[in-house]
């Protein structure tokens, strides 16, 4: 129960110009977050938002807690040396995404990160307490903090450098184990989401820096969403478009040819080559040459491609097991290759070159591409003829909307934005083998175990809901997460008639457990109603001049449906409310 009279509360009438999103810009209105000193990325969460992530909290906790997992807290402040031995030390730190600072000055300064994540502070613990499969499996999680210095922090909470996260980390003696709880958590993730209101879908997912064989990323559908998804609903199938596989359309049909090499000068780009030689670009194989960076050093990629299409970097970068990836400069090409940009053949020679061809390109016949020589091109060409020897080949294609299903080839992918919620991950032996988390099996052998990681952004969660559920007037909060049940609004609070049954009526909800807010302040019912409206608590009472009749005034913050109800009646009535809105 709360008195907006004497609470800390305050609306603004227009949201910073910065504010882009939806969720931005209704939660900085409201009064649910602010800025830190102006900070990007940074935000306070008022006492609104803070029952809404308690709530949020609350949810979380109950459906991993009915999976058997344990609560546990591990630092935030995390010793360089335990991600040194996972190896991610220089992957995090190279390219800032992990805050990092020293204890002290010299040599003798200790090294430490604030935790983006904590994978391998759990194995520290893991491996001084567990040396027996008769103590595996167990699931630890956490609610916790965490720092990310992101390069471009944005859209309110959807994207900061702090925000809390719901961690957790499986361990395991066998595979079978491992997959039993993944699937334990992919439905208990469901209902996670399911009951805090979102309209969310899980997609195949690639794992990114966290690493494993395998993932899902839990999406809220959502326009203002940085992630595509790929889905066929005929063949139940759905992934982030890094991780999707699709079949390209059939390529355009030729007229019958032979080899030849044709003069091409001064072109660029696929699109140009197709307008000079007068070919579909479905039968141009594009060469693009990478730098694959890795802890001893780089070397070059080529990877050959339909014209069409576009090489999914992410794919490539898994495939290639490097630290980072970057296209090859201009004066690389020329140095390496002998050639401008345009003019590789798949068949070039350069010391130490990864050759890699995708399935597009693989399963073409009768192409155009470049015969390592400027301004020259060859027409009519084949894998395994002219020198042109099929290389290595490999899924590095980026599927797109209007693709054929690779799973159901008469159906079509489409596509959707969507605000990643969750991922869960089959980490497998990647940070029990370099961090020696071992156990001893039923034969006496000591093996490492295997892990499963499972994240959920808890303060991005309302931020995406607010996207989700809004109208022009504000936010629209589902019952199970809304700050408030109830906002109690007295609508002239100097009329003793109106202010003594809002007290009373105040009294009687919070005696029956309802979460109930009283907008008791001395403003205009006006003012009342757009500030009741924009915090989108789900339902509103109104004491006003229908008490004269013994009513009072009930509306649903999503439908808009208004009913008089009996003053008398209306503990009963908003409970009946409450339950069918839950």
């Amino acid at each position: 129960m709360t008195r907006l009279a004497t609470s800390f509360f305050f609306t603004l009438r227009e949201a910073p110009a910065e504010a882009v999103a939806v969720s931005h810009r209704l939660l900085l209105r409201a009064g649910f977050i602010r800025p830190l000193a102006s900070t990007s990325g940074l935000y306070t969460y008022g006492p609104m938002m803070q029952r809404v992530l308690h709530k949020v909290g609350r949810i979380v906790r109950e459906e991993m807690d009915a999976t058997g997992a344990q609560e546990a807290l591990f630092p935030q402040l995390q010793p360089a040396e335990i991600w040194k031995e996972s190896g991610r030390w220089t992957v995090y730190t190279q390219d800032g995404t992990m805050f990092t600072l020293k204890d002290g000055e010299g040599e003798q300064a200790r090294e430490y990160g604030l935790g983006p994540t904590h994978e391998e502070a759990v194995c520290d613990f893991v491996r001084g307490m567990v040396n027996s499969y008769r103590q595996l499996p167990f699931h630890l999680y956490q609610v916790q903090t965490k720092f990310r210095n992101e390069k471009r922090p944005r859209f309110g909470l959807m994207r900061g450098r702090e925000f809390i996260m719901k961690d957790g980390y499986s361990f395991h003696s066998s595979p079978a184990s491992l997959e039993m709880t993944y699937q334990q958590m992919y439905r208990a993730y469901s209902n996670m989401f399911r009951r805090c209101g979102l309209n969310f879908r899980a997609v195949e997912a690639d794992s990114g820096a966290i690493g494993g064989s395998g993932s899902h990323e839990f999406m809220a559908l959502a326009e203002i969403g940085e992630d595509e998804i790929l889905y066929c609903d005929a063949a139940s199938y759905a992934a982030n478009v890094e991780k999707a596989v699709s079949i390209p359309a059939h390529p355009e049909p030729v007229a019958p040819g032979h080899y030849e090499i044709r003069d091409t000068p001064g072109i660029r780009t696929v699109e140009e080559q197709a307008a000079l030689l007068g070919i579909p670009a479905t039968r141009i194989v594009k060469n693009i040459l990478y730098v694959a960076l890795g802890e001893n050093g780089s070397r070059p990629v080529l990877v050959s491609i339909r014209g069409d299409r576009q090489v999914n970097e992410t794919k490539l970068k898994n495939r290639l097991d490097c630290l980072d990836l970057r296209l090859a400069t201009d004066a690389e090409v020329s140095e390496w290759a002998g050639v401008r940009p345009g003019f590789i053949g798949p068949d070039i020679e350069i010391p130490d070159l990864v050759k890699l061809v995708d399935r597009s390109a693989a399963e073409l016949t009768d192409f155009s591409t470049g015969c390592n020589r400027d301004d020259i091109q060859c027409v009519y060409a084949n894998w395994g003829q002219e020198g042109l020897v099929l290389g290595e080949v490999a899924e590095l294609d980026t599927a797109r909307a209007g693709d054929r299903c690779h799973l159901l080839p008469e159906a079509v992918l489409e596509n959707a934005r969507g605000i990643e919620l969750g991922h869960i991950f089959k980490l497998g032996c990647k940070y029990t083998i370099p961090m020696g988390v071992l156990f001893a099996a039923e034969d006496g052998e000591l093996k490492p175990m295997l892990m499963g990681c499972y994240g959920v952004g808890v303060s991005r969660l309302p931020a995406a809901l607010v996207e989700q559920s809004h109208d022009r007037d504000g936010i629209i909060w589902p019952m199970s997460i809304a700050p408030y049940q109830v906002i109690l609004v007295s609508a002239n609070v100097q009329l003793a008639p109106q202010k003594e049954a809002a007290e009373q009526l105040y009294s009687e909800l919070g005696q029956a457990g309802i979460e109930v807010l009283l907008d008791d302040r001395e403003e205009r019912a006006g003012v009342k109603f757009k500030d009741a409206d924009l915090l989108g608590i789900p339902l509103r009472v109104t004491v006003g001049r229908d008490l004269e009749q013994g009513l009072v005034e009930v509306k649903v913050r999503k439908s808009g449906a208004v009913s008089k109800v009996a003053l008398g009646e209306c503990l009963a009535y908003l409970q009946e409310q409450i339950r069918l809105l839950s």
